[in-house]
């Protein structure tokens, strides 16, 4: 077993490795600056519009009804003894199946695996976690309780504490990434991997140096690099960046999809508009470039790679490269009308495939 800190380790000493850590950070610090002037430009414009409208936001007191759907599962809480942290999770299925952990991406929780809540809990105990500082789960205050490190550790706890010793493991997005360095720091504590709308990592740190494409499409990992502007900036025109990631035509869900309720939008809005609810979840970004570049490290245990073709966030290429860190039965399959927000999307093929993969594998374990 590799420890979290094995798993993210600095660059070895030596000259040539400090020029480079120096330009490093030198593309960082210069393109958060050129982030946060695009973002201040917006701001300007928005507030000669309509300044009226550019400072407007609601209180939202009360959550929507579609939080406390029965259907989805319970409502749960488990205390991290090393950390002290609670972690707030909905869980459904019965207690002693096999357990499917889910981890959201962002700006998500719990609730972005509502269909799949409801489709895997007949074999499985299913389990929707809030990451730490989302929603309901402590949110600390310092930015360096966010590190990589801390995070694939709240993994471990969280399944420790639930009695489990092993589980399925599903992430999307930056819980992707969190899923991926889980299964490469403790593989005997993932049996299945699957993860949608994000690369090995080290495929990613690779390819957003070799592209600008993809460094311009990354480009708020680095904007959020700045302090409060990033939370400040969501909560413009009442939140309408939230609304935009997810409904707007360059990065929400398209015609063909499943697209999100007037009650969906709502239950996000809720969560993500109460008093520094957006500080945590952007600390979970300020502490990766510390963390970088990542080892090559490999993934032991059969894995699945679902991806939206029109991720307005992540190109498609590296999709495919990422087979070649997984050094077991890889499944990647690409769907060309679906968007980053993949398992919200296509709900129904996504669970289809998932239950072909896992049957798949039971079938070669047979064999």
């Amino acid at each position: 077993m590799a420890s979290p800190a094995g798993c993210l380790p600095w660059l070895p000493g030596g000259f040539m490795v400090t020029v480079r850590a120096l330009l490093f950070w030198a593309l960082v610090y210069s393109y958060c600056a050129v982030c946060a002037c695009i973002e201040l430009l917006k701001l300007l414009w928005s507030i000669g519009r309509s300044p009226g409208k550019t400072f407007q936001r609601f209180i939202r007191e009360n959550p929507p009804a579609c939080l406390s759907d029965p259907s989805l599962g319970t409502h749960c809480y488990v205390r991290i003894k090393d950390s002290g942290l609670r972690f707030h999770y909905v869980a459904a299925g019965e207690r002693g199946k096999p357990l499917m952990l889910l981890l959201h991406g962002f700006p998500e929780f719990w609730y972005s695996w509502r269909h799949q809540l409801r489709e895997f809990k007949s074999e499985y105990r299913v389990v929707a976690l809030d990451l730490r500082g989302y929603g309901e789960t402590d949110a600390p205050s310092h930015q360096e309780n966010y590190k990589l490190d801390c995070l694939i550790t709240d993994i471990k706890d969280i399944l420790e504490s639930l009695g489990y010793n092993k589980c399925m493991l599903i992430g999307h997005d930056w819980g992707g990434m969190i899923a991926w360095l889980v299964a490469i720091c403790y593989p005997e504590m993932v049996t299945k991997l699957i993860v949608i709308n994000f690369p090995h990592p080290s495929v990613f740190t690779e390819y957003i140096l070799r592209h600008p494409s993809q460094l311009i499409k990354s480009g708020y990992y680095f904007f959020f690099q700045m302090p409060w502007f990033p939370e400040f900036m969501f909560t413009v025109n009442d939140f309408k960046v939230l609304k935009n990631l997810f409904t707007s035509r360059t990065t929400g869900i398209g015609r063909k999809g499943c697209r999100l309720t007037a009650e969906d939008i709502e239950a996000y809005l809720y969560i993500f508009s109460q008093p520094g609810a957006l500080t945590g979840p952007i600390n979970h970004y300020r502490n990766i470039f510390s963390c970088l570049p990542l080892q090559h490290h490999e993934v032991t245990m059969p894995t699945l790679l679902l991806w939206g073709e029109r991720d307005a966030f992540m190109e498609v290429e590296m999709a495919e490269t990422t087979r070649i860190y997984v050094k077991n039965h890889f499944r990647l399959t690409i769907l060309s009308e679906a968007s980053h927000w993949l398992q919200q999307d296509q709900p129904d093929i996504v669970n289809k495939l998932i239950w072909t993969f896992l049957k798949e594998e039971t079938i070669r374990k047979r064999e």
